[in-house]
Order: structure tokens, then C-alpha cells, then sequence
């Protein structure tokens, strides 16, 4: 993954000539941000013989296909999106008080990093974007004294709202990293264009996962009523599905936090 701003988080390759030199590769006859010791080391092999057949009397013979280019490693920053199921179908307010926390608190902690946080609910036949990305506490504290809840849900307008909000801001923020989090059982019942609501969500899913996005699905149904819809939902955004039995905002915290540090180009 190609990266071209910085952050301070997490680690990327980089195309610029700028940070940490850690390896080469072939260059391909290249010769911007060439790595001179690799490029040597590649060279030396050959210079008796380059010293028999070329007329130039060189101490050191050097050519296109010795060229070594430095593999860079930068800081980059995270987008944290989260998507949380509002209706009437779980827990809602114990999994808002979570998400909330949770929300504040990654806030709280990407305040030096510059990583940003957002926050799409979907309930009756809608998604609505609470909260786009920010890195403001207080912005986030005033989005979040309000949010509408109750009502069927539709799974695949939140998933279709989460996609075109991760496309804009990969246009916008081309450095930026970033991580869904999504909050469900799963059991999606309002579809964007009539059909099937479970077959739609999943279609959109794949698409999310077609274009290489982190995912994560929180699975907030009951043990004992689990139908596996929230783990088919993780299948099809290539994604893992954890059930937390006892929902803190503290648990939430770090599993999001595992997540950023465990995930493609991750480091603590």
C-alpha cells in the first residue's frame, strides 16, 4: 500500500523520499531514491569482469541494473467509522452508552495522532451520518447528546452510506487508513430497492470488502436468540465477528484498539 502524507500511528510504505530507509528492492534502471549500499553490494559481484571487457578504466563499475531503490516506511493515521444498528432489534441503549464511550475515548487518544472518528446509525428506513469524521472532542460530544433510535432495520442503507463516506474520504485523505466498525445482529429487514434485505447488505459487504476496507462486526444479539446473521454479515466483509457478552465502552475501546495495531500496516 502506497501512502503519500504522513501520521504517527500507524507504519505504510511510502513513494516519497521521505521516511525510514528499512530495505531495497530493484530499481528497474531507475534512478531517484537510490539506495548507493545495495546498489553496490548488487554491483560487486561483477567487477572483475566489467575490468576485463570495458574500455573504461573505472575503480568501480556501476550499471542500470545494479540500481537498488530504498524501501520507505512513514507514519500514517486512521479513519475509525463506526456503524451502529439503531432500531428496536437489541439492546439499544446499553449499546449506544458503549459505542458513545467508545467513541469519546478514541478521540480522546488520537488527539496527538491524528486520527479521526465517525459515526453512521441506521434505524426505521434510513442511515444518517451522526457524526462525520472528526478529531474534535467537542464536536463529537455534541453529535452524540442526540441520536434518533427505534424502528426496523435497514442494514444495507447503512452499509451503502458507510461505503460512500469511505470512498469521499479516500479521495480527500489518500494517506488515511481505514477501519469499520460495525455494530449488529446482523438481521437486516429494510431493503434500498426492494428483493431480498439480507441478499442486498451482503452485496454491498462484498463491495466494501472488494475494496480492501478493514472491517470489524460486533455481533450485539443475545447468546441464547444468535441466529449467526452478524457472523455471515463478518463473512462477507472478509472480516472477523466478535460477541461481547458484556458490552463497556472500555470493551469496545479495545477492541478497536486490537484492531488498529493488529491490522494491514499496523504498529503500536
Amino acid at each position: 500500500m502506497m501512502r503519500k502524507q504522513s501520521g504517527r500511528r500507524s507504519q505504510t510504505q511510502s513513494d516519497r523520499k521521505r521516511g525510514r530507509y528499512i530495505q531495497s528492492r530493484p530499481a528497474n534502471g531507475k534512478a531517484d531514491d537510490l539506495a548507493f549500499d545495495a546498489t553496490i553490494r548488487a554491483a560487486s559481484p561483477f567487477q572483475k569482469t566489467r575490468q576485463e571487457f570495458e574500455e573504461n578504466d573505472v575503480a568501480f563499475s556501476v550499471r542500470r541494473e545494479d540500481y537498488q531503490r530504498k524501501v520507505r516506511v512513514r507514519r500514517t493515521s486512521n479513519l475509525i467509522l463506526f456503524l451502529v444498528d439503531a432500531s428496536w432489534s437489541m439492546a439499544v441503549a446499553e449499546r449506544m452508552a458503549a459505542t458513545k464511550g467508545a467513541i469519546l475515548s478514541l478521540l480522546t487518544d488520537a488527539y496527538q495522532r491524528r486520527d479521526r472518528v465517525g459515526l453512521i446509525v441506521f434505524q426505521k428506513d434510513r442511515a444518517s451520518l451522526v457524526l462525520p469524521p472528526t478529531n474534535s472532542v467537542q464536536l463529537a460530544q455534541r453529535a452524540l447528546v442526540d441520536i434518533p433510535i427505534g424502528g426496523k432495520t435497514p442494514l444495507s442503507a447503512g452499509l451503502h452510506m458507510a461505503y460512500q463516506v469511505l470512498k469521499r474520504e479516500k479521495i480527500l485523505h489518500p494517506d488515511v487508513l481505514p477501519l469499520l466498525i460495525i455494530l449488529t445482529d446482523g438481521a437486516g429487514n429494510v431493503a434500498m430497492e426492494g428483493g431480498s434485505p439480507q441478499k442486498e447488505s451482503h452485496q454491498i459487504a462484498e463491495q466494501i470488502a472488494k475494496d480492501d476496507v478493514r472491517s470489524v462486526v460486533i455481533n450485539m444479539e443475545h447468546e441464547a436468540f444468535d441466529q449467526g446473521l452478524a457472523q455471515t454479515l463478518a463473512d462477507h466483509l472478509n472480516a472477523p465477528c466478535y460477541t461481547l457478552r458484556e458490552l463497556r465502552s472500555e470493551t469496545l475501546y479495545r477492541a478497536v484498539q486490537k484492531e488498529i495495531y493488529q491490522g494491514p500496516g499496523g504498529s503500536a
